[in-house]
């Protein structure tokens, strides 16, 4: 492990780029590598077992590309998976959850908080745990939004369609009088604006993407690990290859994607 070396990014599926987006704006002279395990998605209806014996290959084979930190951007590894990995591993490791839950809890001043999630992660009650661990005082309301998912990989991130199914799965949501809402899936943060004309001006969007960049730059900065100068460089793999990636992961990175290489598993 090197200062020289890449960041290593994980994800369940290609939901993931939008927090390597985030990471690239944020450490634009880090090199990175993307690890999609597309051939196993999703991870939210996996049990904690298999969800963790994954992680761990998922960590392994990035440790194998030398990388000098990981970022568990999937929702469910990082709620059932890193406290492990980061005993186990030689490197730093964040996930999305905890710096989301942060930064919610940081934003409330009433104490009402709202996750939005894929229906795994709702269910798994990983978020809503987490809060209220944190502050028993917060009442939490959460909600899954399955079809969001779709609409995003459909590049439909501002239609009539993609607006109706917002205002009927968080019209009751806003209802509860919230103050933050915690972006809760990878895939949210590009139907931003269309959640936040639904949500209203007075409920703060928590995107957890922009909280672990900014968890992942203060740590670089406190080890003395933040790269200087250079040609950054991007990897992606990916353990299944679908014939839609390149169109639909350059909508979500916002990117070129030059080069996939296929990682069997």
């Amino acid at each position: 492990m090197t200062i020289e070396g890449a960041i290593g990014v994980f994800d369940s599926g290609i939901g993931g780029l939008t927090v390597l987006r985030t990471l690239r704006k944020s450490l634009p002279e880090e090199s990175f590598v993307y690890l999609g395990d597309t051939a196993r998605v999703p991870y939210g209806n996996k049990s904690p077992e298999t969800v963790l014996r994954f992680s761990r290959e998922n960590v392994a084979f990035l440790m194998q590309q030398g990388v000098k930190f990981v970022v568990v951007a999937c929702n469910t590894a990082s709620a059932e998976a890193v406290p492990v990995l980061q005993e186990e591993f030689p490197v730093p490791i964040v996930g999305v959850l905890e710096p989301g839950v942060r930064a919610a809890l940081k934003a409330t001043e009433n104490n009402r908080i709202g996750v939005i999630g894929t229906a795994g992660t709702i269910r798994s009650d990983a978020y809503q745990k987490r809060i209220r661990e944190l502050n028993p005082k917060v009442k939490v309301t959460a909600r899954a939004c399955p079809l969001f998912v779709p609409l995003v990989e459909e590049g439909w991130t501002d239609s009539d369609v993609t607006r109706m199914v917002a205002t009927t799965y968080l019209d009751d949501l806003r209802d509860e009088g919230i103050d933050a809402l915690v972006l809760g899936c990878t895939h949210y943060p590009l139907l931003r604006d269309v959640i936040g004309r639904v949500m209203g001006d007075s409920v703060t969007l928590v995107d957890s993407a922009v909280e672990t960049a900014r968890e992942v730059r203060r740590a670089l900065e406190a080890d003395a690990m933040l790269r200087s100068g250079g040609t950054p460089d991007l990897s992606i793999y990916l353990t299944d290859v679908t014939p839609n990636f390149t169109e639909v992961g350059e909508r979500i990175l916002g990117d070129k994607i030059r080069d996939v290489r296929l990682l069997a598993v």
